[in-house]
């Protein structure tokens, strides 16, 4: 059976400030937008790890029928 991969969708808004380049790699800040939470990243790969766990929490958060959670 082929599953329709849109029926899946995550989405978020970030705002990615890269603020040093040492190593071949980013350092900086990264807001999620959605919730107003900011978070610093050593890496590109610990900013993609960011970016994916807020997305899953959020919608983890919706499966569970919560609009929204408080911070």
């Amino acid at each position: 059976m082929k599953k329709n991969l849109n029926s899946n969708k995550q989405q978020g808004t970030f705002i990615v400030k890269v603020e040093h380049c040492q190593n071949n790699s980013w350092q900086g800040k990264v807001t999620w937008a959605d919730e107003n939470k900011t978070q610093r990243f050593r890496s590109m790969l610990e900013l993609i790890k960011l970016m994916d766990e807020a997305v899953n929490q959020n919608q983890n958060m919706d499966e569970m029928g919560a609009d929204h959670f408080v911070s």
